[in-house]
């Protein structure tokens, strides 16, 4: 075995890949898709969520996708500077959510529960952000492991699923779903 090699041994198990995170961009207003797809052309992974809405004009009816959280899309990549510059740099994205000069990471759970709503169809909406409340687990039925706070509004109860670093929530009806509380 040659010197450089077994150089190349010994570091190698310091020497890592940098994790790879979600992160929330702020965009222009009604430019998301169109910074989603920049975004796919620099080889950034990213996840705009959009819902489906019926929008009826006088002579029409028409399937549209808005974004679930206007003015917001979900990059996936190691906090490197050089990345961040290369998602700034491209047009229509404002900034990376984040305090200061340090963006905020995103829990890989918080973005596959949204995919988990929306690739089953569930219909959700929009909810203000909420900071308080009970925090609860769905069990069972096809909600099953969706986290989120219990709202109740009069007998009707809502799962409020909430992304912290940008202040957006949704709400999905639970109906007779059991929950338990999240310790």
């Amino acid at each position: 075995m040659g010197y450089f090699q077994a150089a190349a041994n010994i570091l190698s198990p310091l020497v890592s890949p940098a994790m790879e995170e979600w992160y929330a961009v702020q965009v222009r207003a009604r430019h998301e898709k169109k910074v989603a797809a920049l975004l796919e052309e620099k080889h950034v992974t990213n996840y705009l969520p959009v819902v489906s809405v019926v929008r009826r004009w006088s002579d029409r009816r028409m399937r549209v996708e808005f974004p679930l959280f206007p003015c917001y899309t979900f990059i996936r990549m190691d906090g490197s500077p050089e990345n961040c510059m290369k998602v700034l740099r491209t047009s229509g994205v404002l900034r990376i959510v984040g305090r200061g000069c340090e963006p905020l990471v995103i829990p890989e759970k918080q973005i596959e529960d949204v995919r988990l709503l929306l690739s089953r169809g569930i219909p959700c909406c929009e909810h203000r952000f909420l900071n308080v409340g009970e925090r609860v687990r769905v069990r069972g039925g096809i909600f099953d492991g969706l986290e989120g706070i219990l709202v109740a509004c009069n007998s009707d109860r809502k799962l409020v699923l909430s992304i912290p670093s940008i202040q957006r929530s949704i709400a999905i009806r639970l109906g007779d779903c059991q929950i338990e509380p999240v310790r």
